[in-house]
């Protein structure tokens, strides 16, 4: 049976949110002073990057959807 895009919006919607927030938790490794080394800067281009990717992400999921309402 084919799967509905519903069902396969949330199938790899859930695979690939889980896999951004574990890329997510591995990226904080790298505040262990103790093995790295970085600027405040440094730190700030990178969180910077990640908000602008996540908005435009964001966006996409905007733009997208019907402008009426609908159950």
């Amino acid at each position: 049976m084919k799967e509905s895009k519903h069902d396969a919006f949330k199938r790899l919607g859930s695979q690939r949110t889980t896999a951004v927030l574990e890329r997510l938790r591995i990226l904080g490794n790298c505040a262990n002073p103790q093995l790295y080394e970085y600027t405040d800067e440094e730190v700030r281009k990178m969180f910077k990057a990640v908000r602008n990717e996540l908005r435009a992400v964001e966006g996409k999921f905007r733009n997208s959807r019907k402008p009426e309402f609908e159950l």
